[in-house]
């Protein structure tokens, strides 16, 4: 548990602000520049898919709301760190959130409008523009940015919503246990700006305002003797954070050539080999994260044109030739984010800003010279070595360099929480066989995803176990001392290991959702987030608002929760993730 003085803290996040700054140059960033305070019934910091449902769902519920973003535009991993959306099985059905399954309707409407499909692609009511198998909706990134910027629009328009892209956290104002007011700084020019709200929300990706406000957190992996998991390690280890990725897209034109410049750390990247990898990550061999045993996967294991192929290509896939009339699209396109790009060898939190720029700058260097190895040396498919053709796509990722704007974040710091959602709760190990998750009456939402963590900076291997479907309590989105700051990423009150089943896509949208509502019931009622959660009314009030005006879905049906096949969609197909 960390309780830090409140502090400015600036220097801690230069790193993250430098990188801002360079993505803010290349892109409309907001005009707004004024150092005065702003009151906001809500203040969101962090645009990512928690902090964008948290505020369109307070806006939309009368809310007065700032919503603010580090990066130049909305969507977090769906966007700036271009990760295709992991979700359930049950994600095309009314049991999925209504806001998020009208961002998944809102990017295929978009391919509708703006795209020439295919007359089959445009018919189908699940299309995938890239027919990627990863996610039933695997399109580019600008593209779910476009229809998070059109769903926000009318409550912009109304005055209701403030949206501020290109602006970082770098101080906050605190008394006791209540937050007064959180600064900002704008990466492209280094203007601040002070808002003040009623309730502030974490929605960044690392939880950045933890630290700023005091707010007592955990980092990295807790004791087996402190959680009671099964798969916890002996000792707590704040180092043992999952690897971040910085992936890429690149379009594949034979007998053309579009190598890269050879990367400062290629030769390391060759050379280097860990303890619990088969051999150097610039390689198509790597571990199946399930039975840990080696395997090899090729780029292409069958023509590309096909719908879906066993390989690395086909599975992220983001633009599929085939879904397009003839001619409009010449090669496919597919984004990596593949084991092979995972860096594991420094953490990114709890360390100083000098090592954190390293950890940024290395995760970059990996993803290039994995880039430089497809082009040079990789063994290809037709028994020849590298794939020159390879051209990077930066601009469909919406950055102006061959990587996506943003490095994919799996972990962050995490809130001490009125409740701690365990592995207990959610291992179907360690549940036991024939039972379900835990049932919690507090519940504001549902999901599923496998636990799933990648190998950490602390020299662990990746730990992927069976899950069930689990609902979302209230009590892990409220932290035990401060009254006035909620969580809406990856920092609500899971572990170490429960955050790899909490993490991905659909759930941050669900946990934001919750977040906004919550938010809009402290507001009517005058309750901190700690009263209202210790009020059987209040929880009934908020779950009436969720299940009833929002429609989410609070408990899984008998046959959901009862659940349990030896292998699913999930359980085999998001192990790269």
């Amino acid at each position: 548990m960390t309780r830090p003085r409140r502090s400015s803290a600036a220097a801690s996040l230069a790193p993250a602000a430098r990188r801002a700054s360079r993505v803010a140059k290349n892109q409309k960033v907001s005009t707004t520049m004024t150092s005065s305070t702003r009151p906001a019934d809500l203040v969101v910091i962090g645009g990512g898919l928690g902090g964008v449902a948290a505020a369109l769902t307070a806006a939309r519920l009368g809310q007065q709301v700032v919503l603010t973003e580090e990066y130049a535009m909305l969507g977090g991993q769906l966007t700036s760190q271009a990760v295709p959306p992991d979700e359930h099985p049950w994600i095309e059905s009314d049991l999925a959130s209504p806001s998020y399954r009208a961002l998944r309707a809102g990017i295929r409407d978009r391919y509708r409008r703006a795209y020439p499909l295919t007359l089959a692609a445009a018919a189908d009511p699940e299309l995938n523009p890239g027919l990627g198998f990863v996610s039933r909706v695997c399109a580019e990134p600008t593209a779910g940015a476009a229809v998070i910027e059109e769903m926000l629009a009318p409550l912009v328009a109304s005055g209701r919503l403030e949206v501020l892209l290109g602006w970082r956290p770098v101080a906050a104002d605190v008394d006791g246990a209540r937050v007064r007011s959180v600064t900002l700084r704008r990466g492209a020019d280094g203007a601040e700006r002070t808002l003040e709200g009623a309730l502030f929300v974490d929605a960044t990706e690392r939880g950045d305002l933890l630290p700023l406000t005091g707010t007592e957190h955990v980092v990295g992996a807790e004791s087996a003797d402190r959680t009671g998991e099964l798969h916890a390690p002996a000792v707590a280890d704040p180092f043992d954070q999952q690897a971040i990725s910085w992936c890429f897209a690149v379009e594949y034109r034979p007998g053309e050539d579009h190598t890269i410049d050879r990367p400062a750390g290629y030769a390391s990247w060759t050379e280097h080999v860990d303890a619990f990898w088969p051999g150097p990550q610039l390689s198509w061999e790597d571990i199946e994260p399930i039975t840990l045993e080696r395997r090899t996967r090729p780029m292409f294991a069958g023509p590309t044109d096909e719908p879906r192929v066993e390989d690395l290509w086909h599975y992220r896939r983001m633009l599929a030739r085939t879904q397009f009339a003839p001619g409009f699209l010449p090669h496919d396109v597919s984004l990596v984010n593949w084991p092979q790009i995972d860096y594991w060898r420094a953490p990114l939190l709890g360390v100083s800003p000098a090592e954190q720029e390293a950890a940024l700058d290395g995760a970059r260097d990996l993803s290039l010279s994995f880039l430089h190895w497809m082009q040079t040396e990789a063994p290809r498919h037709d028994g020849g070595t590298g794939y020159p053709g390879l051209k990077p796509r930066g601009d469909l990722l919406g950055s102006p360099d061959h990587l996506a704007v943003a490095p994919y974040i799996r972990e962050s710091r995490r809130i001490e929480a009125l409740f701690t959602v365990t592995e207990g709760h959610i291992g179907r190990e360690m549940r036991g066989e024939g039972v379900a998750a835990a049932q919690f009456d507090d519940s504001v939402g549902t999901g599923y995803y496998r636990i799933d963590l990648h190998p950490s900076s602390s020299g662990r291997t990746y730990v992927d176990i069976a899950c069930l479907p689990f609902q979302i309590p209230l009590g892990a989105l409220v932290p035990r001392r401060m009254t006035n700051l909620l969580p809406a990423n990856k920092n609500i009150g899971t572990t170490h290991i429960t955050n790899g089943a909490y993490r991905l896509h659909p759930v941050e949208w669900s946990i934001g959702e919750a977040v906004g509502a919550l938010a809009v019931e402290c507001r009517r009622t005058g309750s901190t987030p700690q009263a209202l959660a210790a009020s059987a009314e209040g929880v009934a009030d908020l779950q009436r608002l969720l299940g009833g005006t929002l429609g989410v879905t609070l408990r899984w049906p008998r046959e959901i929760r009862d659940w349990s096949p030896v292998q699913d969609h999930v359980a085999t197909e998001t192990a790269v993730v």
